[in-house]
């Protein structure tokens, strides 16, 4: 006899498992290998050490790599956050027949291979790409601009990428606004832009930070644009790991790598979150 209060976790009990299966079994057993040792001529080393933590912890060159993923991602959510709200408003504005069409040519990168965009952003930003040649042509540089193997080559193709992501979030908390509000702060004399500051940001704030969440842990543990674009010179997290797995083998090192990524990008996320949500609590609740 199934008891009612065993309904919902039986209901559930499928999802649990395929979410077990492939998340949580994936990342435990990524922490479980970063406490172990390696050996360059033994290999891995079934035997618990900190060694891999202490070695990240204490090099400067792996602070420089943190350094460098989080500040992109930063850089990354922030532009996200302006274009993809402004073009989520502009969306919500449009008539019926031309937000679909618009919407579409939004969302359409969706369906391309990230890959795929990021080595078209390649060919654009080499020194004889369509970028370089168009700033000489207008006079702007004197010379040849080579945007690959640079922090704001990386920038670019990853808000490319994410942008869309954020317009869904926007759109999705603008769909539940009354515009009624808005006109309502237009008749008392409030200027276009007061309205969007004070009446239309602070409601679609849960729909912004949704989608910085999005934004900042996936460009954060982003791999192919940063290694398409970044190249080999310009490491991030996600790239170093990977050469550690597959290029020195030390599959214990690449893991403590990956498994720092996770915890400090999980507390930034939760950091942000509680400092938006104290300052917009109202919205939230």
């Amino acid at each position: 006899m199934i008891k009612p209060t065993q309904v919902p976790w039986l209901l559930s009990a499928p999802a649990l498992v395929l979410y077990s299966t492939f998340l949580i079994a994936p990342i435990a057993s990524v922490f479980l290998i970063s406490f172990f040792d390696f050996e360059f001529y033994g290999g891995i080393q079934v035997s618990f050490t900190l060694k891999n933590y202490i070695e990240i912890l204490t090099d400067g060159y792996y602070y420089e790599v943190f350094a460098r993923t989080f500040g992109v991602a930063l850089a990354v959510t922030v532009a996200c956050v302006i274009l993809g709200t402004a073009e989520a408003y502009v969306l919500s504005r449009m008539g019926v027949r031309w937000k679909g069409i618009f919407l579409m040519v939004v969302l359409g990168p969706l369906l391309i291979s990230v890959v795929v965009r990021t080595l078209g952003w390649a060919l654009l930003f080499g020194s004889t790409g369509l970028i370089s040649r168009g700033l000489q042509a207008l006079g702007l540089v004197s010379g040849p601009v080579n945007l690959m193997y640079t922090n704001l080559g990386v920038g670019i193709a990853l808000t490319h990428v994410m942008v869309p992501f954020m317009v869904i979030a926007v759109w999705a908390s603008l769909q539940k606004i009354n515009p009624s509000t808005e006109a309502a702060a237009l008749s008392l004399g409030a200027s276009q832009f007061t309205v969007i500051r004070r009446v239309i940001v602070p409601q679609v704030m849960p729909g912004i930070l949704s989608g910085s969440i999005m934004v900042f842990a996936m460009s954060a543990s982003a791999f192919a644009t940063p290694a398409i674009v970044g190249g080999r010179r310009l490491k991030t997290v996600a790239t170093a790991a990977y050469d550690e797995f597959l290029n020195t083998l030390n599959w214990p090192l690449g893991a403590a790598l990956a498994a720092l990524l996770l915890v400090a990008t999980i507390v930034v996320l939760v950091a942000t979150n509680r400092l938006i949500e104290k300052r917009y609590g109202a919205v939230f609740n």
